[in-house]
């Protein structure tokens, strides 16, 4: 019996007007392949079933399967039944409102990606299974210690009364605590926010709460002194090495960066061969 949601391959028994008839009774589509396939020869396909119950078989082979996870784009959300998800096929799979949050105020909208494998319902149609915690403490990296005040951009895998939980690019755990944000962000939205903490396992505390105001103005005034002790210049801009930028400033290169930009704003600085300068009134 062919297992349903994985690529197999399999062994061509007959041609038909509509396309293949391949080992197992699984039928193979002219428009599910760009390959013109004789009896006998035998092709790797994804095996899933139609709207109609039936087994069939595609050439477009997703990296999602039956215990194998990967990000799958929003594409359609129905809230009587739940988000359908593209995994790289022509097949559409449902995520089940069952799997997703109690409040449709916080499912993800199309567009936002989710984390999933494959799996079944009771009547055997294919779902697509969002990764569990345990799933992703396999894929987090310790983040290093110096990232305090970096901006990180992560996207959301757990969300709820406490706090929401976001894997970032880098593959470091965010944990957005409540107070942290200004509304609960939605399932599988990319966000972008603020290290505020990180942990001795590792793992980060972040808030998508803006920066003060106040703290920014900080930092323009720093860079303002700098520049008026060493004649109007300094060997910084917003191009600069990162770590060097935190030697000198003690901020993280998004913040310098943000002052930079308010200093511009204002006319009080320029930037030229990577370089700043303070501009004479």
């Amino acid at each position: 019996m062919n297992q349903i949601g994985t690529n197999q391959t399999l062994e061509v028994l007959r041609k038909i007007d509509t396309g293949y008839v391949l080992e197992g009774d699984i039928l193979l589509h002219h428009n599910e392949t760009d390959k013109e396939l004789e009896a006998e020869q035998s092709v790797e396909v994804f095996v899933y079933q139609d709207k109609k119950g039936q087994t069939v078989a595609t050439t477009q082979l997703p990296a999602i399967q039956i215990d194998t996870y990967g990000w799958a784009e929003v594409v359609e959300v129905l809230p009587h039944l739940g988000v359908f998800v593209n995994i790289g096929t022509t097949k559409e799979i449902l995520v089940s409102k069952d799997d997703l949050p109690l409040f449709i105020d916080v499912w993800p909208i199309v567009g936002d990606e989710l984390y999933v494998s494959l799996g079944k319902d009771r009547k055997g149609r294919l779902l697509a299974l969002p990764a569990t915690e345990g799933i992703f403490e396999r894929m987090f990296e310790s983040a290093p210690d110096d990232l305090l005040n970096d901006t990180v951009s992560g996207r959301i895998y757990r969300t709820d009364r406490e706090g929401a939980v976001c894997i970032t690019e880098e593959g470091y755990r965010g944990f957005i605590h409540h107070t942290e944000r200004k509304g609960e962000p939605r399932l599988g939205e990319q966000v972008e926010g603020r290290v505020i903490e990180v942990k001795h396992d590792g793992t980060l505390n972040v808030s998508l709460r803006p920066l003060k105001q106040h703290s920014m103005g900080e930092d323009a005034d720093e860079i303002l002194t700098l520049l008026e002790e060493n004649n109007g210049v300094m060997p910084f801009s917003d191009k600069s090495d990162p770590e060097e930028i935190r030697e000198t400033f003690n901020i993280s290169k998004a913040a310098f960066k943000r002052a930079l930009g308010k200093l511009m704003k204002e006319r009080k600085i320029e930037q030229r061969d990577g370089k700043t300068y303070l501009i004479s009134e």
